[in-house]
C-alpha cells in the first residue's frame, strides 16, 4: 500500500514589517489591545507589487530543496489561496511556469483559512490512489490587499506570507488520516461582500475589504476545532496524549489556547507563530510547521495534529507521523 509522508517545508514572509505601535499611529487601537485580543505583535506585508505567487515560488523553492529533490520530480501542485495572482489563470499554474515544471496538473483551492488543510487532504487522496509520488502543497495570502485599514477590528490581526510542502509517497504511513468539512450557514459571519459574478466593479469601497464578526467566528471556532480534535483521534483510535504536536491555523492565540484546553494539551506542545505574523490564512499552518522543523522542535517520528476553521465555515483536520 502507498502512503504520504511530509518530506520538506519552506516558508516565506515579506520584508516589511508592521508591528502593533506602527498601527497605533494608522487606527485607534493600542500594542496592548492587539496583544490581549490576539497575541499578535507584528505582521509582515507584501511590498508594492510583490503578489501570491511570488511569495510561493520562494517558499515552494525552499520546501522542494528540503525534500532533497528538484522540481522535475514535482508532479503536481495544489496551491490553496483566497487571494490570487489574477482572476485566471490559477495562480498555481503560474507558479508551475515559474518553476519550470511542465504538463503536470496545477490547481488552486479556495476554502480561506482551511484551504491548507483541503489541499492537504486533496493530495494525501492522490497519492494514495498512486495519482502522484511527489506533490507540492502551497498556502499564500497577500490579505494586506482586502483589509480596511481604518478598520481597528480587522487590520490589526492580518498579515501576508506563504508556506509550502512536499507531501511524498512512501512505503511507512506518514499521513495517518485528514478530515474536511464546510457549513454555508455562517457565510455572512466573515467574508469579503464581494465577487466577479456580483459586479465587483461596482460595490462600495468597503464591500471589497473584509467584514467580521469576531465574537461570533471566536465562539464557532473554539466549539468546531475541538470536535474536529475528538473526530480525528477517535478515527485513528490514537489518545490525545500520544500528540508530540499540534500545529493550529494561526489565527489568534486564544483560539489556539482555548483549542488545546479542550484537548487537554499544555502550550509547550503547541506551535505557536501568530505572535510573529498573524494571521496569514492558508499559510498559516505550513509556516508554523516550517519554523518548527527548522528550528528542531518537530523532528522525524513526532505525531502531529494539524486544525483549522476558516471563512464559509470551512474546517479541516490532518493527523500524521511526521
Amino acid at each position: 500500500m502507498t502512503y504520504a509522508r511530509i518530506a520538506g517545508t519552506g516558508g516565506y514572509l515579506p520584508e516589511r514589517v508592521v508591528t502593533n505601535k506602527d498601527l497605533e499611529a494608522m487606527v485607534d487601537t493600542t500594542d496592548e489591545w492587539i496583544r490581549e485580543r490576539s497575541g499578535i505583535k507584528r505582521r509582515h506585508i507584501a511590498a508594492d507589487g510583490e503578489t501570491t505567487s511570488d511569495m510561493a515560488v520562494v517558499a515552494a523553492r525552499r520546501a522542494i530543496e528540503a525534500a532533497g529533490i528538484t522540481s522535475n520530480d514535482i508532479d503536481l501542485i495544489i496551491l490553496a489561496t483566497t487571494t490570487p495572482d489574477k482572476v485566471f489563470p490559477s495562480t498555481a499554474c503560474i507558479v508551475q511556469r515559474r518553476l519550470g515544471i511542465k504538463t503536470i496538473p496545477a490547481f488552486d483551492v479556495q476554502a480561506a483559512c482551511s484551504g491548507f488543510i483541503y489541499a492537504f487532504d486533496i493530495a494525501n487522496r492522490f497519492i494514495k490512489t498512486d495519482g502522484a509520488r511527489n506533490v507540492l502543497i502551497i498556502g499564500s495570502e497577500t490579505y494586506s490587499r482586502i483589509l480596511d485599514w481604518t478598520d481597528r477590528a480587522t487590520c490589526v490581526l492580518f498579515g501576508d506570507g506563504a508556506g509550502a510542502v512536499v507531501l511524498q509517497a512512501d512505503e511507512e504511513a506518514g499521513v495517518i488520516s485528514t478530515h474536511i468539512h464546510s457549513d454555508g450557514e455562517f457565510e455572512e459571519l466573515l467574508h469579503v461582500p464581494a465577487g466577479i459574478s456580483s459586479g465587483y466593479a461596482t460595490v462600495q469601497r468597503e464591500a471589497a475589504y473584509i467584514q467580521m464578526k469576531g465574537h461570533e467566528v471566536f465562539r464557532k471556532a473554539v466549539g468546531t476545532l475541538g470536535k474536529i480534535a475528538r473526530e480525528t483521534l477517535a478515527d485513528a483510535n490514537i489518545d490525545k496524549e500520544e500528540i508530540d504536536w499540534l500545529v493550529p491555523h494561526q489565527a489568534n492565540l486564544r483560539i489556539i489556547t482555548a483549542a488545546a484546553k479542550k484537548l487537554g494539551l499544555p502550550m509547550e506542545r503547541v506551535i505557536v507563530t501568530v505572535d510573529e505574523h498573524a494571521n496569514t490564512s492558508s499559510a498559516s499552518i505550513p509556516l508554523a510547521l516550517d519554523v518548527a522543523v527548522r528550528d528542531g522542535r518537530i523532528k522525524r517520528g513526532d505525531l502531529l495534529l494539524f486544525e483549522a476553521f476558516g471563512a464559509g465555515f470551512t474546517w479541516g483536520s490532518a493527523l500524521l507521523r511526521f
